[in-house]
């Protein structure tokens, strides 16, 4: 396993320690045991969708939270039924919760259930204050134009 030492960067840098913490999750999360295996698929310039196999649990036994950067999903499936014997128990149903870090401005658009994949819906909204701005410059006498900037085209 390889350790950065981030000492000589807190010398010289203010503010970074929720960097760290995304860099410590981003660690814990690699050595977790993988359960359940998801995906996590761009689906247009600023939209993703993030897959996970949930196999036997239903709507009421997951649970999806977005607080403060992170996505947090989480399952806890109902008991089995008393007087059940199982020969062979594949599916695992055991409980979990996975974080996921969520970059600035993105935002859960919806979360749906079928057949055994939670499907949650991302999205990058900038607000339209941080949106680049054209500035004209004009000779001087003139009031300055400001302008949207031309968005960049979605390939």
């Amino acid at each position: 396993m390889n350790a950065f030492d981030l000492a000589p960067l807190f010398r010289t840098a203010i503010g970074f320690d929720r960097l760290v913490r995304t860099l410590e999750a981003a660690r814990a999360s690699s050595e977790a045991n993988g359960y359940p295996p998801y995906n996590i698929e761009k689906t247009g310039e600023d939209r993703y969708v993030l897959t996970m196999a949930v196999a036997g649990f239903g709507p009421g036994d997951l649970e999806v939270v977005a607080r403060e950067n992170v996505l947090t999903v989480s399952g806890r499936a109902a008991q089995a039924e008393e007087g059940s014997r199982f020969l062979h128990r594949g599916i695992a149903r055991r409980a979990f919760e996975r974080r996921f870090a969520l970059a600035d401005h993105v935002v859960v658009k919806g979360a749906t259930l079928e057949n055994g994949l939670l499907q949650i819906e991302l999205e990058r909204e900038v607000p339209e204050a941080l949106k680049p701005r054209r500035i004209e410059v004009r000779a001087s006498g003139q009031p300055a134009m400001i302008e949207d900037a031309p968005q960049a085209k979605a390939a």
